[in-house]
């Protein structure tokens, strides 16, 4: 029985026989880390409206300051200490810091501090994430990541419905404050996972975890700007970015109009984080690997394009509330689903200073500057046209354009693989062929 068992699982996720700790380590790993961000992501947005969506830029600038802050240090740390210590300590840290928000919440009870979490959360969320799919790519290949991202996708899903149902279910009964505890606990648990992983992964990979970064801590901002591929990503981040602010955006004004009450706003959230996370383990568990192995990185790029192209036409007809939660379900979904991983496969054609420098750059002070600057712009959009169906129609091109970058890194992320089998058939080291 066991073993028909591990035949159908096999069958079904394609993981072979040496896989399957890594697989399972890092499932859970990002089990245990969404688990913990997702408790917190509804209290966020919820923090969002209540400071006034008027000025909702303000603290998006304010995780673009930070993100300028934290970019630096840790490049600085990413050369002083090694990756398999750095990395967990990274968590411990962020598990202590909730930790420190509750005694906050406790004992100061001041506004502001409802400002500073939502900029932490920000920080936090981008950070923590973009550094487990920077580990990911040390440890898996090319050819792995196209089958593997999918499940191992999935268990990030899988703690993003447990998160907000662990909300939606305690907020009443424990209070907001006693979901920090639970968070804090969670993270610690995505620790142990890591380490597990550190430890299973030590001797295939010694090449890539103990690599040596250099010692310019700007250089991940001087290897997006050299490099072709990672150019035209930080062009397709930049418009991602752009179109998920201005969804953000209408997303805080027309459910402010729709609900009243806090409670009502929250439960909101709630149900469109469970439904996102929902048809996203589906997609993970069942056709992530199919589509990507079908149809290619590009398809997969500008697939979520295409859904913002005709979510934005529906606003530009509706400010239905409903609508809204279908864009964002569809659009949000096939996000974690198709286009995250297939946006990570890149990054296993790099090298590892790349990887962890020019990527974390990318996914966190780079994108938060792009919200910052979205955020700005959709403001004085609105100001100046004061219709928000109007700005949605000016959005439509914009996505047009990101479909658009997205082909275009397709075709450049099929051209690097080629060279890199030409290169590796010559009879090149395969580690080099991996690590270039």
């Amino acid at each position: 029985m066991k073993f028909l068992t591990m035949d159908l699982l096999k069958s079904v996720f394609n993981v072979s026989d040496g896989e399957w700790k890594r697989v399972l380590y890092s499932f859970l790993f990002f089990f245990f880390l969404m688990s913990s961000y997702f408790i917190l992501r509804p209290v966020r947005d919820e923090m969002g409206i209540q400071a006034g969506v008027e000025n909702m830029q303000w603290l998006f600038t304010g995780t673009f300051v930070a993100m300028l802050v934290v970019v630096p240090v840790f490049a600085y740390l990413l050369r002083k200490i090694k990756r398999t210590v750095l990395i967990p300590g990274i968590y411990i840290f962020f598990s202590l810091n909730i930790l420190l928000f509750y005694a906050s919440f406790q004992w100061l009870n001041l506004s502001v501090i409802s400002g500073i979490f939502f900029i932490w959360l920000s920080v936090f969320n981008l950070f923590v994430i973009s550094i487990f799919w920077s580990f990911s790519s040390d440890i898996f290949s090319t050819e792995q990541a196209k089958r593997l991202y999918g499940p191992i996708a999935a268990g990030g899903s899988t703690g993003a419905i447990l998160g907000p149902m662990v909300t939606s279910v305690l907020v009443e009964k424990i209070g907001i404050d006693n979901l920090l505890m639970i968070s804090s606990g969670l993270l610690l648990l995505a620790t142990i996972f890591i380490n597990k992983l550190i430890r299973e992964c030590r001797s295939d990979n010694e090449r890539n975890l103990t690599y040596q970064m250099d010692k310019d801590i700007w250089s991940g901002i001087k290897m997006m700007i050299q490099s072709p591929l990672l150019r035209h990503v930080g062009v397709f981040i930049l418009l991602y970015t752009t179109i998920s602010t201005f969804l953000y955006f209408e997303q805080a004004h027309i459910v402010s109009e729709a609900f009243s009450s806090s409670s009502d706003r929250t439960a909101y959230f709630a149900l469109r984080d469970l439904l996102v996370n929902s048809f996203t383990l589906v997609f993970q568990f069942f056709l992530t690997e199919k589509i990507i192995r079908k149809w290619g990185v590009a398809f997969c790029l500008m697939l979520v394009p295409l859904v913002a192209v005709v979510g934005f036409l529906g606003l530009a007809f509706s400010q239905s509330v409903y609508l809204l939660l279908v864009f964002q379900v569809a659009y949000r979904s096939l996000s974690f689903s198709v286009q995250k991983p297939a946006r990570e496969i890149l990054f296993t054609s790099v090298s590892v200073g790349e990887r962890y420098k020019s990527k974390n750059f990318m996914d966190t002070a780079w994108y938060r500057g792009g919200d910052a600057m979205s955020g700005w712009l959709f403001a004085g959009l609105v100001s100046v046209i004061s219709s928000l169906q109007m700005v949605a129609l000016i959005t439509v091109p914009i996505a047009l354009g990101w479909m658009l970058s997205g082909k275009k890194i397709g075709k450049i992320f099929s051209q690097k693989i080629i060279k890199f089998y030409e290169v590796d058939r010559a009879g090149t080291d395969k580690n080099a062929v991996k690590v270039a």
